[in-house]
């Protein structure tokens, strides 16, 4: 029998039979591999453990603790609700059943309406499928023979599937005892692989995301590869409920979203508190890294969109108005207007870099269904800044907005990892410009230290960016600031400089958000600190509750203290009992709670509580003061 020659992952060469299993090649490295690994990865390509060999390969495994081997895990474990869907409701027909970021789902056409008790049921049949441990098969058979499969099994969602298929096609199946499902694969090689799972939720959804089909029912489930990953997760999910911006908004009187306007924030007085605490911090920081306030019109002319390219590239995600029978549109990005401040005066290179920062409103038509409290509107406050620099400031000016990035995430205590987008395919401009832009950003963040993940054609239209995911307080990732490397830009603005020889020279400009949205970024901050805002931004600082009516003067007299030292502070002087007060507060999430008797009138001083301490204190009014002034200007 012939031999082929396999390379593993460590770069070691074995020799194995022609037609080996790859299953066999893990038992044979180790017995444990050969009963932890999932998948096997073949020059690149993921394959089932069942695919043999015939020629030399380059083959890793993937186990369950892996990225791909979790994504396995979820996708077998949707064959798996599906079987036992099929057990428990034979009548149901089968649309599509992916795994997806944080678990998987199984689209259904049932006259049967799904509820929480069935998901019971359904997860009791699937631990009996799990325990039997049923192999899942793989095969690869003709576009005919597999289009004559579905239609006896009346699956007509699939058989659409299978109809837009080429007729040459060689359709690939899977099936697990009594199952069969029309699937490319590939999944894990039995039931039993699934350890930890849980059906979470039932939901609409149109086939094939179009509102003109069918609506069919969703099931939604998440599996892990252990029962500790899969609990965490269950853990972190009801934290985040607690944690929901939208109800805690509401709660805490920051923000509301009115059928008036769908997509468009109201802020509320405690809400325009944080907004506005958030934006002089901005501009702190900004001063001191040098960057110049602009502000441009929130309505524009077409022209000016055509030729920034958002009209050919971005119209769908645009509004647009007249004026005097000309075309306008409301600006969704503040770029344009950047390019045309800068092109007002000529330039030197001396003058170089120049960096223009824009609190500017702008506005994106996004789908309805697509809203989400402050996490997904139609109107935003973007934190744009615009670099305009000569070609050798190009690493020096990416690092120090990493290192603006970096300290104004540290002051909120949010961690971050950078992900570097490449070229879209709606991108404008030449390859080359767009690899040496790209290779200017992988530079300058390996020089920094910066480690990043690369993410294929995610890009700007105009640019490669580095994306900064933040990581809250229970472990959740959300996408934030941007530095994008623009060269086509100032081509189209036909934007210069004169340099040092006298000519003129196009300049490279840097776009960059660090907060990304305002609104967005408080929707987080509402979250990341579950509506316990620290003092610096929160909306009360203090309050003051006082026992009796003879206490509110002497009260009265410490608020207009701190009230002239700019420090937030309310009297709570009702006539209501002492423990009703003390909950409220702690209810608003105030930071700091100060209750006045009689004891604190005879000495001077005031008893103070801490939010989340426990402890009472009585300290003197120029020392509680002092405390807080600290504690508020060191942003804790």
């Amino acid at each position: 029998m012939a031999e082929i020659n396999v390379t593993l992952k460590d770069g070691s060469v074995k020799e194995f039979p022609s037609g080996v299993s790859l299953l066999e090649i893990a038992k044979s490295l180790s017995n444990k591999l050969g009963k932890q690994a999932l998948l096997a990865v073949v020059d690149g390509i993921n394959r089932d453990l069942s695919g043999t060999l015939d020629t030399d390969a380059k083959v890793e495994f993937v186990v369950p603790e892996t990225n791909e081997g979790v994504h396995a895990i979820r996708h077998t474990a949707a064959h798996i609700m599906a079987q036992a869907i099929q057990h428990l409701f034979p009548d149901v027909k089968f649309a599509i059943g992916p795994a997806i970021a944080n678990g998987f789902y199984y689209d259904l056409d049932s006259g049967h309406i799904f509820t929480p008790d069935d998901l019971r049921d359904i997860e009791k049949e699937m631990n009996r499928i799990i325990k039997q441990n049923v192999s899942l098969v793989r095969s690869e058979i003709p576009r005919s023979e597999a289009l004559a499969m579905f239609k006896a099994k009346d699956e007509k969602y699939k058989v659409e599937l299978i109809n837009d298929l080429p007729e040459d096609a060689i359709i690939s199946t899977y099936t697990q005892g009594d199952f069969t499902d029309l699937c490319a694969g590939p999944h894990c090689p039995s039931t039993g692989r699934v350890k930890a799972f849980k059906l979470q939720s039932i939901a609409g959804a149109y086939w094939r995301g179009n509102e003109k089909n069918k609506m069919l029912q969703r099931i939604y489930g998440t599996a892990f590869a252990t029962k500790e990953d899969l609990d965490n997760y269950l853990h972190m999910l009801e934290e985040a409920a607690l944690r929901d911006h939208r109800k805690l908004g509401k709660e805490l009187d920051i923000f509301a979203i009115m059928d008036e306007g769908p997509g468009f924030p109201f802020f509320l007085p405690n809400g325009i508190i944080i907004r506005n605490q958030l934006i002089d911090y901005w501009r702190q920081v900004h001063r001191r890294y040098d960057y110049q306030e602009i502000t441009t019109p929130m309505i524009l002319s077409r022209n000016l969109w055509e030729r920034s390219g958002h009209w050919d590239h971005y119209r769908e995600n645009m509004y647009f108005t007249q004026i005097d029978e000309v075309d306008y549109a409301i600006k969704p990005m503040n770029c344009p207007g950047g390019m045309l401040v800068y092109r007002l005066h000529p330039h030197s290179y001396r003058e170089l870099p120049i960096r223009i920062g824009e609190l500017g409103l702008v506005h994106r038509h996004e789908l309805s269904g697509a809203l989400h409290g402050l996490f997904r509107v139609r109107c935003f406050i973007q934190d744009d800044a615009h670099i305009f620099m000569m070609p050798s400031q190009i690493k020096d000016e990416i690092q120090n907005v990493i290192r603006l990035f970096d300290e104004i995430y540290a002051t909120f205590g949010l961690k971050y990892t950078a992900e570097l987008s490449t070229r879209p395919e709606n991108s404008m401009g030449d390859v080359e410009t767009w690899e040496i832009a790209t290779s200017a950003l992988q530079t300058a963040m390996e020089d920094f230290g910066l480690s990043y993940v690369i993410n294929e054609g995610d890009g700007a239209f105009y640019g490669p960016k580095i994306d900064f995911h933040l990581t809250d307080s229970i472990g959740r990732t959300w996408q934030c600031g941007t530095i994008q490397l623009d060269m086509l830009l100032p081509e189209k603005f036909d934007l210069s400089y004169v340099g040092e020889d006298g000519i003129k020279h196009r300049p490279v400009m840097i776009h960059r958000v660090v907060y990304g949205s305002i609104e967005r970024f408080i929707g987080i901050l509402i979250e990341h600190y579950a509506g316990a805002f620290p003092a610096w931004l929160a909306p009360c600082q203090v309050r003051i509750l006082t026992i009796t009516d003879k206490h509110v003067a002497y009260a009265k007299e410490l608020v207009d203290k701190m009230f002239n030292l700019r420090i937030r502070v309310h009297l709570d002087d009702r006539n209501e009992k002492l423990g009703y007060k003390i909950r409220e507060a702690q209810v608003k999430k105030i930071p700091y709670t100060l209750v006045i008797g009689d004891k604190e009138i005879e000495k001077g001083t005031v008893n103070v509580r801490c939010r989340g301490k426990g402890d009472i204190v009585s300290m003197g009014q120029d020392e509680l003061i002092a405390l807080l002034q600290k504690e508020i200007a060191d942003k804790k």
